[in-house]
């Protein structure tokens, strides 16, 4: 499996949490209203959330099963969990930093598995002009760990391959 090179990238280099198990991953997904993909699945039975970089203030913090939540909860709180804040089928996966996330719209699939979106409070979750940053949590890892903890869909000669 691709995902396989980034997650022991991230046991050897990084800070990775303990596994989740079996039984967190079906209350999660009991919880949410939906299944994690292939990628998504494979990460947490490895690592139940991990800091890329550093710790604190990891510019990656790859959030554990308890804080997949909502985007538009994420970014506006209870409050917001209304079709006015956004859509209710963006969750974040990855807080990097300053109250923002990389989040995943679980309603799109590509090959089974679901986009990644930057989200941030300047548009809400799925609004048009949504920045894709990647096809798959693996292709986010892959460029996230090669990006020396710098946001890479930020910089000037980023743009999104083609799957």
């Amino acid at each position: 499996m691709f995902i396989d090179q980034f997650l022991e990238s991230i046991r050897l280099s990084h800070f990775p949490n303990p596994p989740a198990s079996p039984q967190q991953i079906q209350h999660f997904e009991a919880r949410a209203g939906w299944r994690l993909d292939d990628d998504l699945r494979a990460f947490y039975l490895r690592s139940n959330g991990a800091s890329l970089f550093r710790r604190p203030d990891s510019p990656y913090r790859l959030l554990p099963l308890s804080e997949v939540i909502r985007a538009r909860v994420a970014l506006f709180g209870n409050a917001g969990d209304t079709d006015a804040y956004g859509s209710a089928s963006w969750f974040v996966i990855c807080s990097v930093q300053d109250g923002d996330y990389v989040a995943i719209d679980v309603s799109r699939t590509s090959n089974g598995l679901h986009p990644v979106f930057d989200c941030s409070r300047d548009s809400k979750p799925g609004a048009p002009g949504s920045v894709q940053i990647a096809w798959s949590f693996s292709e986010f890892l892959e460029r996230a760990l090669d990006s020396n903890g710098r946001l890479y869909w930020l910089a000037r000669d980023w743009v999104l391959r083609k799957p």
